[in-house]
């Protein structure tokens, strides 16, 4: 008989466990803690959309729309998309929905995203992402509530340290024509020296050339015309509002005049929290404001900021999570003491404790196996004198509090 060959693990996934989903589950609930902290909504949106959700939130000409979307046609020949991120589905809700009505919305997500990418250290084609987003709110008071809430969850995992907010503003609508404007003068004067992508995108997006790492582009790019030159008053009071409540808040930042959004419906703030500790690719959080992008995907026009981080990479820069153990691990040392076994199992978990049972192999050796799961307090069942007996071992308040849930007389067999 021809041996049947196990199919593998596709390329650019994960079967999360052990320590990795030990890593995954404190991200998660970090992150619902700091949720309900800053009073956010949950939400749930589709793990697919019509592709030109993401075409017209993203940009044709990104990279993630042109190269790393996994798009296909339903059996319908609708043409179908795999979110690769949030924002645009929560933005096609907001419209699709009526959710206007609830403005502003402070709403909060987490699960899968695709995008087909080189997988590396930290990144895959499947991944997972926690995402926040204020819609609704055109105020800078939304983006320090954002700033510092992202701020707040870093330090509750305790990977503050060595994490850095990059801040830039990208103006108002004003500010960005006039800067666009001095972009594609800037990069047209050196045209033949530009890379081929760079080309693509001094044509649709300039203010994207500015992200390139093509080594050709960096020098061209480096001595491009910064923004502050062309910000209208309006455009800077609100980065200075932004960075007076940051300061206030006590959140540390640093501004990169070079961190860009694209997209001409990015609008004033734009950031990154960056480490060094994952190599190249350093950047674990990162978002900006979109005032423009509901109205770019047919919707009233309607202010929105919100951000964005990968629950694996946030995992990688935790401390080893410890293992979980049980609260009570039941040593069943007498096969006749089996039903009373499962009877206070399941009393115990009941009344909210973790609880665990040893009832295989070697009667003699299953009270040692129940200690060495390491849990609190052990009890053993073993049968005297006809009645089913309980020992325990473990701290006296925890042995207390299981006793009064104890029957007073040992059970007869």
């Amino acid at each position: 008989m021809a041996r049947i060959e196990t199919p593998r693990r596709v390329r650019g996934t994960q079967d999360i466990f052990g320590d990795e989903q030990r890593r995954f589950a404190r991200v998660v609930a970090a992150f619902e803690h700091v949720r309900r902290l800053y009073c956010f909504q949950q939400v749930q949106v589709p793990v697919f959309e019509a592709t030109n959700v993401f075409a017209r939130s993203m940009g044709e000409t990104s990279d993630v729309v042109s190269k790393e979307m996994y798009t296909f046609p339903d059996r319908g020949d609708e043409l179908l998309t795999l979110r690769p991120e949030f924002t645009a589905g929560i933005c096609r809700a907001y419209i699709t929905e009526g959710w206007q009505q609830y403005a502003p919305l402070k709403l909060t997500t987490h699960g899968p995203v695709f995008r087909y990418e080189r997988p590396q250290k930290g990144r895959y084609r499947q991944f997972h992402q926690i995402d926040a987003e204020i819609i609704g709110a055109a105020e800078p008071q939304a983006d320090v509530e954002l700033l510092t809430m992202a701020d707040q969850l870093l330090k509750e995992l305790g990977i503050a340290e060595g994490v850095t907010l990059q801040l830039n503003t990208l103006g108002d609508a004003e500010t960005r024509e006039a800067w666009r404007a001095a972009l594609v003068a800037h990069f047209e004067a050196h045209r033949g020296e530009l890379s081929e992508d760079s080309l693509t995108r001094l044509d649709k997006n300039p203010m994207r050339i500015l992200d390139s790492k093509d080594p050709r582009d960096r020098p061209i790019a480096d001595s491009a015309p910064d923004i502050d030159a062309y910000l209208t008053d309006a455009a800077r009071a609100f980065f200075e509002a932004v960075t007076s409540g940051l300061d206030a808040a006590g959140v540390a930042w640093t501004r990169n005049a070079r961190l860009v959004r694209g997209l001409d419906y990015y609008r004033h703030t734009a950031f990154e929290f960056v480490t060094d500790r994952l190599g190249a690719q350093g950047t674990v959080l990162a978002g900006g404001r979109y005032d423009g992008l509901i109205g770019n995907l047919g919707g009233p026009e309607t202010p929105g900021v919100g951000w964005a981080a990968g629950i694996e990479r946030l995992g990688m820069l935790l401390a080893e999570p410890a293992a979980t153990v049980p609260d009570i691990c039941i040593a069943v040392e007498d096969d006749r003491a089996l039903p009373e076994g499962y009877r206070l199992l399941t009393l115990l978990r009941r009344n909210g404790f973790a609880t665990e049972m040893v009832a295989t192999g070697s009667p003699k050796k299953r009270f040692d196996k129940a200690a060495k799961t390491g849990a609190i307090l052990v009890l053993n069942l073993v049968v005297n004198d006809g009645r089913v007996r309980c020992g325990m071992r473990g701290p006296n308040d925890l042995v207390e509090r299981v006793s009064a849930l104890m029957p007073e007389e040992a059970p007869a067999l």
